[in-house]
């Protein structure tokens, strides 16, 4: 028996999945971090670590730790350490959810738009910009920069004892030009950054080196599996979902609405609404994140959903348009900083209910009818997870509204995304492969003739609507 380990460094705490070669999940795992007010700007990564390693003590026997073929670590792609030549902190982990580098991330954005072709769309919550803002505000302790490390980099080097190396999806945010596959000279010449602090870039799921003696020991692993390099916590989620073959994609409905899949063609998107990562394989992995999501559910209908859902089944199509966006604004897959949300009056709850997901089911074709139309590539199926892919409404609403089959798999974890990944080129020869092998189907999804005619006369109307109130351009997304 060979088992695969990911591990996956949250905001809130640490995750680990194994699994077998048969893709059956037989360890799962969480440790909660202790918090304080600044957590969202900084943290520990000698926390993450401490966590970590009694996930790994207390939740896998030493039968399976000496059958652990191999590992790999997500994270969140914004955040970045520095170390000193040690390769110990200098300062806190800068959390990718750290404002104070907004100035840095205009910057950043303003200068890459000057000097290259590839990923402009730096802001506050980039690697850049919280690389800038440091040298800036502490110059004492910026002399002492031996490299910059994003998240799992950090857990990766201790687990292996090789540091300066990451993958091509957390290098992104840092300035990586993923097309050329270089560290571009505008990093250097015009942003202030010194080469030196720049890692080695290659493929997510690269094996690396084996775990080291020490850490072997520490941990208790009689063997030492291989370490590979690891990937964003957003790339490791699509993986788990299934949607890593060209033509599949992943929507991620949550607090937001999340979509990414795989093209062979880098998609190139002028106004920034896609960015691409780079797929272990070769292709593409574009992706967009939206403010719209499922947020309005329990801040509009609390917990007692079941029978608000059970009402709103007889009630689709509601021909209604709702737009449920809480906050102001929306991102993708459209801009427009002053889009508010709407939705009709004088209806049933239920009805609203239903509206509202005929509503986010709307923007999510949006975002795929505009992915075909600058890719030239077809989108075959649609993979699913999150907290909206739990009701079975709403996966029936959203299939015959893409009139295309939904799928939802049975582990959808950043964790397990991240053990599908070390197995990719371990055990396995590629991601297809291991995904073909570990990555298991829970619920197939297909779309209603008959919703589907009426909600294409709908989606028409909501286009309208959307482009009436000045959001959009109609033939974008018709």
């Amino acid at each position: 028996m060979r088992y695969f380990l990911g591990i996956d460094i949250g905001t809130q705490g640490a995750r680990i999945a194994v699994t077998d070669i048969s893709g059956n999940q037989v360890i799962s795992g969480e440790e909660i971090f202790k918090l304080t007010e600044d957590s969202r700007q900084e943290q520990s990564p000698e926390m993450w670590w401490t966590s970590c390693r009694t996930l790994i003590q207390k939740n896998i026997s030493e039968d399976v730790k000496n059958s652990i073929e191999s590992i790999s670590v997500t994270s969140t792609s914004g955040t970045v350490i520095p170390l000193n030549r040690e390769n110990s902190p200098l300062y806190p982990a800068l959390m990718y959810s750290d404002k104070r580098s907004e100035r840095q991330g205009e910057r950043c954005m303003l200068t890459a738009r000057e000097n290259t072709e590839g990923y402009t769309g730096f802001n506050a919550s980039s690697g850049l910009s919280k690389m800038i803002w440091f040298a800036e505000n502490h110059p004492e302790k910026a002399g002492q920069i031996a490299r910059w490390v994003h998240a799992a980099d950090y857990i990766t080097g201790i687990l292996s004892g090789v540091w300066g190396i990451t993958d091509h999806t957390n290098a992104l945010k840092s300035g990586y030009d993923t097309r050329n596959e270089t560290w571009p000279e505008y990093l250097f010449s015009e942003l202030g950054l010194s080469r030196a602090w720049m890692p080695e870039v290659r493929p997510s799921g690269t094996v690396i080196g084996h775990m080291n003696p020490e850490i072997a020991q520490v941990l208790g692993f009689r063997n030492r599996p291989k370490i590979t390099t690891g990937i964003t916590d957003g790339c490791a989620s699509q993986i788990a979902s299934g949607a890593i073959y060209p033509g599949t994609w992943n929507t991620t409905i949550g607090t937001t609405l999340v979509i990414k899949g795989v093209t062979k063609k880098q998609i190139i998107d002028p106004q920034g609404r896609f960015y691409s990562h780079k797929h272990p394989q070769g292709y593409w992995m574009p992706g967009g994140a939206g403010n719209i999501g499922a947020d309005w559910v329990s801040h509009d209908f609390g917990n007692k959903l079941n029978l608000v859902e059970k009402a709103a089944e007889n009630n689709i199509p509601t021909g209604k348009m709702s737009f449920p966006l809480i906050q102001k604004g929306e991102r993708f897959p459209f801009i427009a900083p002053e889009a508010v949300g709407f939705g009709p009056d004088d209806i049933s709850r239920a009805v609203l209910y239903a509206s509202n997901m005929e509503g986010v089911a709307f923007v999510e074709r949006m975002a795929y009818t505009l992915a075909q139309k600058l890719s030239g590539e077809n989108i075959e199926a649609v993979y699913t997870a999150g907290g909206g892919s739990n009701s079975a409404l709403w996966l029936k609403i959203r299939s015959s509204v893409l009139n295309l089959p939904v799928y939802k798999m049975k582990h959808t974890s950043g964790a397990f995304g991240a053990a599908v990944l070390a197995a990719s080129q371990t055990f396995f020869g590629t991601l297809a492969e291991a995904g073909k092998e570990l990555i298991r189907m829970e619920k197939e999804i297909l779309p209603d003739a008959g919703l589907n005619e009426a909600y294409e006369k709908q989606y028409e109307k909501f286009l309208r609507l959307m482009e009436t109130k000045k959001y959009i351009k109609q033939e974008d997304y018709a």
